[in-house]
């Protein structure tokens, strides 16, 4: 039986955003393969870490393109892009976690290339005048990562409403980033 390799990964993902100190065989068994058919997808747990890395990577990139985040007014493309970043969630949640993926120098390109499309998103939106100057844009890059991963913990744990997933999110980031009038 052939095995599907981004089925095992997303699996893998939903159990080890819950649970992540999970064993190897735990996450065969979530993924339904024996943990010798997962040894064989992957070499290990760091193995299987790089490979839930690569997906994360690929699908904020793919999710960035569907926001057309360079297009139109920056509050338009940030909810834009909360939306279409919300299926990506929970495996952000988990790789946000995982500290051996930012640090050294097998840190994965993928990130930089994500990094830079939002900060100028950001950028683009100060330079417009939507957005704050005193808040940098690589502060609004994180602040955003971070709110999408606190947003997907507390929408597994059942303290949230998946329907409020990119309201919560989006208001609370750029309702503390729009640009006011100076009284």
């Amino acid at each position: 039986m052939a095995v599907d390799r981004e089925q095992v990964l997303r699996a893998a993902a939903t159990l080890l955003m819950r649970k992540s100190t999970a064993t190897m065989d735990e996450v065969a068994r979530a993924a339904g393969i024996s943990r010798a058919t997962l040894n064989r997808q992957f070499a290990g747990r760091d193995a299987l870490v790089r490979a839930l890395e690569d997906l994360g990577i690929t699908e904020c990139e793919a999710a960035a393109a569907r926001a057309a985040v360079d297009d139109g007014p920056v509050a338009d493309a940030v909810r834009r892009l909360i939306r279409e970043l919300e299926p990506a969630a929970g495996l952000l949640a988990f790789l946000y976690s995982e500290n051996q993926l930012f640090e050294g120098e097998e840190q994965n390109a993928g990130w930089a290339r994500l990094d830079a499309r939002l900060v100028a998103l950001f950028r683009r939106g100060q330079e417009t005048g939507e957005l704050r100057i005193d808040l940098s844009p690589i502060w609004l890059t994180e602040a955003l990562y971070g709110l999408l991963v606190s947003a997907a913990w507390a929408i597994c744990e059942g303290r949230v409403a998946p329907k409020d997933f990119t309201t919560n999110i989006a208001e609370l980031l750029l309702g503390g980033a729009l640009r006011r009038e100076q009284k």
